[in-house]
């Protein structure tokens, strides 16, 4: 019986369960892996050069290695994924297709469509690339209710008895250390500098490929992410042994100077398949338990996993279709140029934005608490911000940015993610960074020619969003702010707003 595995590109798990069914299922030499590069889907965004020599090289380095270990791997390079389907089966014939179900919604729903489309019985397998595949710990959601991320954290902690006492109790005492992981970065630290990776023969070649056929965001050249299993584990021991302990004290730190900081820059690697989300976090609770890391750091970077990263693609599946839809603020503006050059006076934007565009990285709080509240504040359409970040991050899918831009970034979904906007004004940024120092803005004035553009969009969304942020409990400390202000303050901070907003090109 001749069968096909189709492989995903960004499904290269080490134990694939469609491969390890299939292998059951058949015997001797009629097993054969699929494997397509679609240009199409290639060139859906303009997607970042260093993320599509990522995502080639490490199908490219997975379909060596399953040669290697004996398979047949037919791949293949294509217009269009569903031409390279049509010209595999007329090739080789399959009597059965077995495949993993995509993590993005028009994936597998194009998936559920194979066998209708061309003929021939597909068996689709559940993603096991997510620890709630293996665990849901609200199978039938209520679609009007609330599913808040610390109850589904705690849930997700307890089920897979990650930094639970013998007691049954979370170890230190408490389930989130949120509270211990904000102190700014000292003048006298120096974060480590992350691992990288020279390109191989493999990488070489697609390089120069990307850089021939695509445009995208960034450059090809200079590309130093692993690629394979093996260097993408290496990555994440480099992490535990330099990074993990004092990752918690300065998750929420940003830096001029530094880009990573303590963080682990895993996520491209998990989103490949090329890490697993239960092994990080159990390795960071072992680490806790040796003493070789503290608990807020330890507890930090397992909430990142199975609390945030778990949640936001159970999210995702919940809100699908639709939620690319959302528009709670109404927001119509068009994405400012500079997201695409990175030419602003505001420092800590052009910072934040350059990186991204040089290196497809910024890490977390960065994303937050600098792009999505500069977008947030300034009114940009999601559709916009949700298209730039898809485009210019080297970890971003359709799984990982809707739910992230519309809800925790940019409350379009009306609060089914976060339970506020996560707004501020230039204060937030001097306390948790060095930013300020350098920029042509005062972060301490609220108006005028030099105050952080910031300061005047913070105050002058609060002002046009009023009565709807009433009805948030959250918002009452920035809402009694606004007795602050006379009739005069209010219309010069709306008359700031408008001359930055019309200067954006």
């Amino acid at each position: 019986m001749a069968v096909t595995v189709w492989i995903l590109g960004d499904q290269l798990l080490q134990e694939h369960p469609a491969l390890s069914l299939a292998e059951k299922d058949v015997s001797g030499n009629g097993l054969r892996v699929l494997m397509i590069e679609s240009q199409e889907r290639a060139q859906r965004h303009p997607y970042h050069q260093k993320k599509l020599v990522l995502l080639f090289s490490a199908m490219r380095h997975y379909a060596e290695k399953l040669r290697n270990t004996g398979f047949e791997v037919d791949y293949r390079i294509s217009s269009t994924t569903s031409m390279a389907i049509e010209n595999h089966i007329q090739s080789h014939h399959p009597e059965k297709i077995y495949t993993m179900a995509a993590s993005e919604y028009r994936g597998r729903v194009f998936q559920e469509n194979l066998q209708e489309k061309f003929k021939i019985p597909v068996k689709l397998l559940p993603n096991t690339q997510f620890l709630v595949g293996r665990y849901d710990p609200y199978p039938d959601p209520d679609p009007d209710k609330r599913y808040l991320q610390e109850n589904f954290y705690r849930e997700m902690r307890q089920y897979f008895n990650l930094l639970i006492g013998p007691d049954g109790q979370p170890s230190g005492g408490a389930w989130n250390f949120d509270k211990n992981n904000r102190l700014r970065l000292p003048k006298d630290v120096q974060p480590p500098v992350p691992i990288s990776f020279k390109a191989d023969e493999i990488t070489t070649s697609v390089i120069e490929e990307v850089e021939q056929k695509y445009i995208g965001i960034g450059q090809a050249t200079g590309f130093d992410y692993a690629v394979t299993h093996e260097a993408a584990q290496s990555a994440a021991d480099d992490f535990f042994d330099n990074r993990l302990a004092d990752f918690g004290a300065y998750e929420d730190a940003m830096s001029n100077t530094h880009g990573t900081l303590f963080h682990s820059r895993l996520s491209p690697y998990l989103n490949l398949g090329l890490l697993e989300p239960l092994k990080l976090a159990q390795e960071a609770e072992k680490r806790f338990l040796d003493g070789k890391a503290p608990i807020n750091s330890a507890e930090g970077f397992i909430r990142q996993l199975v609390g945030w990263r778990e949640y936001i693609y159970w999210q995702y599946w919940r809100m699908v279709p639709g939620i690319d839809e959302a528009n709670f603020f109404n927001a119509r503006r068009e994405l400012p140029q500079m997201f695409w050059h990175s030419n602003t006076q505001l420092n800590c934007l052009q910072k934040v934005i350059w990186r991204a565009l040089n290196d497809g990285y910024t890490h977390h709080i960065e994303r937050l608490m600098i792009l999505s509240n500069f977008c947030l504040l300034a009114g940009i359409a999601p559709q916009e911000v949700n298209a730039w970040f898809l485009s210019a991050y080297i970890d971003a899918y359709e799984w990982v940015m809707l739910p992230n831009v519309y809800g925790m970034g940019l409350y379009a979904d009306g609060g089914q993610i976060s339970t506020k906007p996560y707004i501020s004004s230039a204060n937030y940024i001097n306390k948790m960074s060095d930013h300020c120092r350098n920029c042509s803005f005062d972060h301490k004035l609220r108006s005028g020619v030099t105050a952080c553009p910031y300061n005047y969009l913070y105050w002058n969304f609060i002002l046009t969003h009023e009565d709807t942020l009433k009805t948030n409990p959250r918002m009452g400390r920035s809402l009694l702010g606004l007795r602050r202000f006379d009739s005069n303050q209010r219309e010069q901070i709306k008359e700031d707003t408008g001359k930055f907003l019309e200067s954006l090109a």
